[in-house]
């Protein structure tokens, strides 16, 4: 399955292994991911498509946001994020 805008992927290599992230956008062999804490919105991690596979495809608010291209929050990734990983409060520190 190639990956596309919008979908949720998990990272195979590098610092961030295992980590989900948000796919906001793609460079030729790049994507650009977000995680909306560690890796912002306004500065996306650049990370090639061999090093992340595809994990699951939301069916929120925020990827039809991304598909039309309007803008989101980081708040809004981490909510998402949070939702699908099944993890507590994405807001708190600590």
């Amino acid at each position: 399955m190639d990956i596309a805008k919008s979908m949720i992927v998990r990272s195979t290599a590098g610092r961030d292994k295992g980590k989900l992230f948000l796919v906001l956008g793609t460079e030729g062999d790049f994507l650009l991911l977000a995680d909306g804490k560690t890796r912002r919105v306004e500065r996306p991690k650049r990370k090639k498509r061999k090093h992340a596979v595809f994990a699951m495809a939301p069916a929120t608010c925020v990827a039809e946001k991304i598909q039309n291209g309007e803008t989101i929050t980081n708040r809004e990734v981490r909510n998402t994020l949070a939702q699908l990983s099944g993890a507590g409060n994405p807001d708190q520190e600590g």
